[in-house]
């Protein structure tokens, strides 16, 4: 299984209009049936956020220059997401090794979608994970943060963010711990409430298992997003650890860490929010 891995990240560069917000939530209210669930609240950011990830699909199909109408979007049992493609003139084998699998993540000012072709088992077991390099509540001390999530990490995961390495590091460190953790949940498709700390990661030795038994077959890539964003005319700028995990079925889990730019740019693409709202028109096609 070496199908290429595409991520598409898009950045809330700025606030987002009332009207810009209706427009998002029509589009999808119309061309998506499983999110006819998310509720109108121009005012909500998390609502804001879905409705932007529901758009991702949408802008990679037409950038496929695939119609709407010659595309199903299906789940499994457990709400992975794959689409089928209904192409003609294709023979049944090519056919069978055109599914996408995607999934959609997001945090704050970031919305991913991960995606991966090939046969629809082969591609289901993808996730995204997405931290924002920042402690929660704002208020509070690193320390006080990785004390706050320690119930989601195990006891060697906790070695690792020992104090002394400074708040930089350990910031840092953890965000990378819950970042691949998410993305692994994500690609098996386990629900809310899962418990994080059935999983552990050893960054240093590059390994990682769950309910103590090693898990193989993984590839996770790790790379981060480095944002400037518009705040009521205030530019901040924002950091975020991502993770990719796909089951790939080889002998080992592989941990790929994308610190080069050119490397990162060639299957990662980052895009604004200007771009996603002026092509609103034509994802209906």
């Amino acid at each position: 299984m070496n199908s290429p891995i595409l991520v598409w990240m898009l950045y809330l560069n700025r606030e987002v209009t009332t009207e810009e917000y209706e427009k998002c939530y029509e589009l999808i209210h119309n061309t998506v049936p499983h999110a006819k669930n998310i509720p109108s609240n121009p005012n909500s950011g998390e609502s804001l956020r879905q409705i932007i990830s529901q758009m991702m699909p949408l802008l990679m199909m037409r950038h496929r220059r695939i119609p709407r109408a010659r595309w199903r979007d299906h789940s499994t049992h457990n709400g992975k997401h794959w689409i089928e493609q209904m192409l003609d003139h294709v023979n049944p084998e090519h056919h069978l090794r055109s599914m996408i699998g995607y999934h959609l993540a997001w945090e704050n000012s970031l919305i991913g979608m991960v995606m991966v072709q090939g046969k629809q088992r082969e591609v289901v077991n993808i996730g995204l994970g997405i931290k924002q390099v920042a402690v929660e509540p704002r208020d509070v001390t690193v320390p006080q943060y990785v004390e706050s999530l320690s119930h989601k990490l195990t006891s060697l995961e906790l070695s690792f963010l020992d104090a002394s390495l400074g708040e930089e590091v350990v910031l840092r460190r953890i965000c990378i711990l819950l970042a691949l953790k998410s993305a692994y949940i994500k690609a098996i498709g386990q629900p809310i409430g899962f418990d994080w700390s059935r999983l552990e990661f050893n960054i240093s030795e590059e390994t990682c298992s769950g309910d103590g038994q090693p898990l193989t077959g993984w590839e996770f890539r790790l790379y981060k997003a480095h944002l400037g964003v518009q705040r009521r005319g205030v530019l901040h700028e924002e950091g975020y650890q991502c993770v990719t995990a796909h089951f790939r079925g080889t002998p080992d889990s592989k941990f790929v860490w994308q610190d080069n730019n050119k490397d990162l740019e060639s299957w990662v693409q980052f895009i604004n929010i200007d771009q996603m709202t002026n092509v609103i028109p034509k994802l209906t096609d």
